[in-house]
């Protein structure tokens, strides 16, 4: 099994694209560790929307500039590592080591995979905010982002609501 995903990784992205590219010179263990922490907030909802698995594929595309196809492949790889995973300190100790704007802006793309489908469940609300907490995010940042993605997804602020705390 380990070679298959060596493999997969080998083949996912050559040193060409990469080549250039500000920021991606991650190894892809850490390419694969934030997909799954994108993977577990799409699995934090009830059930699995068409909508959360696009967003996911939409964040790596951003995030590591992969092709559609990258994409796919890395976040099929990061579901089923994901439903494999007995906790997040694995992956989210390699994306702790990302400066605190890749951090935010890889926290902002989760909430939008949360928002994804159109509403947040407190079981979404739970995962982010234990993500957030082990990347070490500020909570006025992990708030500004969620507001950000919250936006970006057309939905209205919330009314009367308080900001979550920790």
């Amino acid at each position: 099994m380990l070679k298959t995903l060596k493999d997969l990784f080998d083949s996912l992205l050559s040193p060409e694209s990469m080549a250039g590219v500000q920021g991606c010179g991650d190894d892809h263990a850490v390419q694969l560790a934030a997909a799954v922490l994108l993977v577990e907030v799409m699995r934090a909802d009830d059930g699995l929307a068409v909508a959360e698995r696009t967003a996911v594929r939409k964040a790596l595309v951003e995030k590591f500039v992969l092709t559609p196809d990258e994409a796919d492949r890395l976040a099929d790889v990061a579901e089923g590592t994901a439903r494999q995973a007995t906790d997040l300190f694995a992956f989210t100790s390699r994306v702790d080591a990302w400066d605190m704007p890749r951090k935010l802006r890889m926290i902002e793309l989760m909430w939008g995979v949360a928002y994804a489908d159109g509403r947040l469940t407190d079981h979404e609300r739970h995962v982010m905010w234990r993500i957030a907490d082990l990347l070490h995010i500020p909570q006025g940042a992990y708030v500004h982002a969620r507001m950000r993605a919250r936006e970006a997804a057309g939905l209205a602020p919330e009314s009367g609501a308080t900001p979550d705390t920790r």
